[in-house]
């Protein structure tokens, strides 16, 4: 049965990219100077943080534009729709393209403030992430509540701060936190470590999901494999094209997966719940089958969990997202219809506005409508405890 009226689309992964007085509004006085900030060069728009300047990447913002026009070089804030930074804006272009609620990651900062988190500054990173966390909620989602969904962004580099952040956000109202897929790459514990554990007890205590997404560790599949022993080792030619690592991009979260369903970490938080952001579908049969088979031969003399299955870890504690999948759609019982979620991703490339409820409609096409709600809404209101407001 096709999408109907009465269906709404959540998106569980759309971007912002901050206006140029986002920082610079809500630093104390003492941080404003090397805080974030816009300054032009070669007249381009770029951010400045902490004395390095960052581009605003043109992949970022090409809602609008055909392929032909995509590319990587920086841009001006003239060059995107007002949509990709004004709130108000962003309404509108939810309402042409049939959405009725999005849920936004970073876009300076990085996914899950990879910035903040490589800063020397500290106290520079703490004060700049608040300001993002107090932007998000009270400027951006304040101006459409039931319309925009509120993320927070964590101190990842300090576990206590991260868990202070995390209680601070959830009284404001967020409904996820943004987290690295992959702490490794940033110098961090693995999930594979205990040290977590305070934070993952306060997302189960305030039913606020991870939502990791894709790159976010600021690891690149395709030109260096950092979980490798070799330190550097590459997983295909040095010289391969952006293109590679662009189509590589959902293997991020194959590994997520794999580590947190071998690392012990669901077990000891039975209600902590993950979000996998932008990492496409069709691939969890397999790995969910691959890692059952490992599971079945090796618990014997591993320090794994010997009792549960790794797929049925998966089905009480991730939420799949795609945006275009039709293997994944075509496969969805064996990932749990229940477990399902539908991503936007705009203003990003691999979005397909203004048209996507139209190419949801062409998806889903077969899919009964009781099973269309739960992929298009319930599943994502359920997940982010946001319900219907009418």
């Amino acid at each position: 049965m096709p999408l109907q009226d009465h269906h709404q689309i959540i998106s569980v992964d759309d971007h912002l990219i901050e206006h140029p007085r986002v920082f610079q509004d809500r630093l104390p006085q003492r941080f404003k100077e090397a805080g974030p900030k816009i300054r032009e060069v070669e007249g381009k728009h770029m951010w400045e943080y902490d004395g390095t300047v960052y581009p605003t990447i043109g992949l970022n913002a090409v809602a609008g534009k055909p392929p032909s026009e995509f590319g990587m070089d920086p841009v001006r804030y003239e060059d995107m729709i007002p949509g990709c930074y004004d709130p108000v804006e962003r309404v509108k272009d939810m309402d042409l393209d049939g959405v009725q609620a999005a849920l936004c990651f970073p876009s300076f900062p990085g996914f899950a403030g990879g910035i903040f988190h490589r800063s020397q500054d500290k106290d520079l990173a703490f004060a700049s992430l608040q300001a993002w966390n107090d932007f998000n909620v009270d400027e951006w989602c304040a101006s459409a509540p039931d319309r925009l969904i509120p993320l927070a962004l964590l101190p990842t580099w300090d576990i206590d701060l991260s868990v202070r952040e995390a209680q601070r956000m959830a009284s404001k109202g967020a409904r996820s936190v943004t987290f690295p897929d992959s702490p490794v790459p940033l110098g961090l514990p693995s999930f594979h470590s205990e040290h977590w554990d305070p934070l993952w007890s306060v997302l189960e205590e305030t039913g606020m999901p991870a939502s990791l997404h894709f790159g976010s560790s600021g690891y690149v599949p395709g030109f260096s494999f950092i979980n490798s022993r070799v330190a550097g080792a590459e997983m295909t030619a040095p010289d391969a094209p952006f293109a590679v690592a662009i189509a590589a991009f959902a293997t991020n979260l194959m590994w997520t997966t794999m580590d947190l369903l071998f690392s012990g970490t669901l077990q000891r938080h039975p209600n902590l719940q993950i979000s996998l952001a932008e990492g496409g579908i069709g691939w969890i049969p397999y790995v969910l089958e691959r890692c059952d088979q490992t599971w079945e031969k090796h618990r014997w003399y591993q320090k794994i969990d010997f009792d549960t299955r790794p797929s049925e870890l998966f089905r009480k504690h991730f939420w799949g997202c795609f945006i275009e999948d039709t293997f994944g759609v075509a496969n969805r019982q064996k990932i749990g219809v229940d477990r399902i979620c539908i991503e936007i991703d705009y203003p990003h490339s691999d979005s397909v506005w203004p048209n996507s409820r139209k190419v949801a409609a062409a998806a889903l096409a077969e899919v009964p409508d009781d099973e269309v709600e739960m992929i298009v809404e319930t599943n994502a209101r359920r997940m982010l405890n946001f319900p219907r407001r009418s």
